[in-house]
């Protein structure tokens, strides 16, 4: 794995190769088998994120287990990245279509920091990630682009990623996906000591103590 950028300074860095493309296809081959052969049916979907424009196909991981342990797993070398002790808190995997965008937003509580990692695209064509250099507070608003505020354009390739304070740093996918489609998996922590530790495992799991009974 390559590190660019200077995450404690700047909010955010580019992870070259962090996970093997080999595994990125894996998973989603291991996916495509449990959600079955059929086409996912968009076109009868009328509810969607406002971040979106339209639809697309999302599972959280608290719904499909496999995800999950790509969040605990990654949690030790995000932590080392981040200069903090982390807990995780939830992820979710979005295929987008072509010429979806996704809006400029901050994210919840949940996202303090926050992992946007590419799996797959069906034409290798790369779709950049913006993400805003300027820190910002925590906000509800959504927008087109980002006005007249400076942001980085980060092109991700399979098995490559973006860190970023998904709280403080506003971000999206303000160009139109050039591929019939596309597969990307978010993750989010929060600091083990800092303001949002409440939300670890997004209150799906208790990280209690479990005591084993045998009869």
């Amino acid at each position: 794995m390559k590190v660019i950028g200077d995450y404690q300074a700047q909010g955010y860095a580019h992870l070259e190769g962090l996970v093997p493309p080999d595994v990125t296809h894996a998973f989603l081959q291991s996916l495509k088998a449990d959600i079955g052969p059929n086409a996912i049916p968009l076109s009868q979907v009328r509810d969607h994120p406002n971040l979106l424009t339209r639809p697309a196909f999302e599972i959280y991981g608290h719904h499909y287990k496999p995800m999950l342990f790509f969040l605990w797993g990654l949690t030790p070398i995000v932590s080392q990245l981040v200069g903090k002790d982390l807990l995780p808190t939830y992820d979710y995997l979005r295929v987008y279509r072509e010429g979806d965008v996704c809006k400029v937003h901050s994210d919840r509580y949940s996202c303090e920091h926050s992992l946007s990692l590419t799996l797959d695209y069906s034409d290798g064509e790369i779709w950049d990630l913006q993400v805003e250099k300027a820190r910002s507070d925590p906000s509800a608003r959504i927008e087109e682009d980002f006005g007249m505020e400076q942001f980085a354009t980060v092109p991700m390739k399979v098995g490559d990623a973006v860190l970023y304070r998904g709280v403080n740093h506003r971000h999206g996918r303000i160009k139109p996906n050039p591929n019939a489609w596309s597969a990307h998996l978010f993750l989010h922590w929060v600091d083990r000591d800092g303001p949002y530790r409440e939300h670890a495992f997004d209150g799906q799991i208790s990280p209690a103590k479990v005591n084993f009974r045998f009869a």
